[in-house]
């Protein structure tokens, strides 16, 4: 195994990577990037800007847990991109987990930017993805 603190903007997977997830999603200045992509898992950071938000999606066959790494948002769920009847104020450290086939959207209800770090299973973007604003992510939910 090796440590390699990650502040650039490499996907460190599939090799045996460490990392202190939280430090790096604070440093992290992209709207989201891809931290490590394995066979069967995915790790990535993201930066909501003021006001902003991850946007409605839904992952069909893919689980995702959600981790607030720094400020305070918003996340609403439900079964269908109308109905989303479930919603919770996040702080740092709270962590959501979001079933596959569920809507889905986090938004930035705080003043500074929102820090994620988001773990999906099986991956749900390229490796080496990098959107450096959300203007940037034409991947279709």
């Amino acid at each position: 195994m090796f440590y390699y603190h990650a502040t650039g903007t490499a996907d460190y997977g599939p090799y045996p990577f460490v990392a202190n997830i939280g430090e790096d999603a604070r440093k992290n200045e992209n709207f989201r990037r891809t931290l490590w992509t394995g066979r069967y898992l995915q790790t990535t950071l993201m930066s909501i800007p003021v006001r902003g938000e991850i946007g409605l999606e839904r992952h069909p066959d893919t689980d995702q847990m959600i981790r607030i790494e720094e400020g305070r948002g918003l996340v609403r769920i439900g079964n269908t991109k109308d109905e989303l009847d479930f919603q919770q104020h996040l702080c740092k450290g709270d962590t959501v987990f979001v079933p596959a086939g569920v809507w889905h959207n986090i938004i930035n209800m705080g003043m500074v930017p929102l820090q994620v770090s988001s773990t999906y299973a099986p991956p749900a973007h390229l490796r080496g993805t990098v959107h450096r604003t959300k203007e940037d992510d034409t991947e279709e939910y």
